[in-house]
């Protein structure tokens, strides 16, 4: 067990699978009491349990794409922990990939409320309190296609593009009151949700999972994917009082296959 985010509490959604879980984790290795909000009340349970989290951690059952429940899931994290120090606005997704000119808007408006609206609503909804101490950490997971684009990713990389920007802009509006703002911009990570969508996306860009797969690893400078536990290393920097200093960042835990 670790210290660096002991007393700390700290929201996430989309906590129960991939980045996110591997985030809850690590934040409770920190210290941290952590609230996670996820769609799926018994993969939420077994996670819990899997993690042995006890006391410290509790499940909010919501849909991110729905901005009462993600508001709600705010309100309810406060009257568990008693206040959010950290936000990590996790969930989100690359959904229907295909070609624009293939693009429904009903595919279109699903990718920004999943990736862009659930930001947006979270981090609105947690920085009155945040103001009001003077501390906090918002901490929203954008993509390497939140700097970059590929074809068929158009949807997903307009609404991370749109998350770095909103993680600019908010940072200079609330970082002289305490509260920083930075966005994560992970590359290719193996979660079990690239394994379960991986094969459509390559299918969508002309290739087999394997050819994505190392597509995307000989486009970075490590030549390899990226780890869960890379990018929860990350968080728990951003979301720490040592990492008072960093905001407006976003930051890229590709392995360098962002240009910038």
């Amino acid at each position: 067990m670790g210290t660096q985010l002991a007393g700390l509490t700290a929201a996430v959604t989309g906590g129960t699978a991939g980045i996110g879980r591997g985030i809850v984790e690590a934040f409770l290795g920190e210290g941290a009491q952590v609230a996670l909000m996820a769609r799926n009340k018994g993969k939420a349970e077994q996670a819990l349990e899997e993690m042995d989290a006890g006391e410290a951690a509790v499940f909010i059952p919501g849909d991110a794409t729905v901005q009462a429940e993600v508001e709600g899931f705010i309100d309810q994290a406060v009257k568990h922990l008693g206040q959010v120090d950290v936000l990590v606005n996790n969930a989100g997704g690359a959904g229907d990939l295909q070609p624009l000119v293939d693009l429904s808007d009903e595919a279109f408006d699903l990718a920004l409320k999943w990736n862009l609206y659930s930001t947006f609503w979270a981090s609105r909804r947690v920085l009155p309190g945040m103001l009001e101490r003077g501390f906090g950490r918002i901490i929203n997971i954008s993509s390497v296609e939140g700097k970059v684009g590929k074809p068929v990713f158009t949807a997903y990389s307009a609404a991370k593009h749109a998350v770095n920007g909103l993680t600019k802009s908010l940072a200079q509006e609330v970082s002289a009151q305490g509260v920083t703002v930075n966005a994560l911009c992970p590359g290719l990570v193996i979660t079990d949700i690239v394994k379960d969508n991986g094969p459509a996306t390559a299918e969508a860009m002309g290739l087999t999972f394997d050819e994505m797969v190392d597509l995307f690893a000989q486009e970075s400078a490590i030549k390899r994917p990226n780890t869960v536990e890379e990018v929860a290393a990350a968080a728990v920097l951003l979301a720490s009082r040592a990492g008072g200093g960093i905001t407006g960042t976003t930051l890229s835990v590709d392995g360098g296959s962002a240009p910038y």
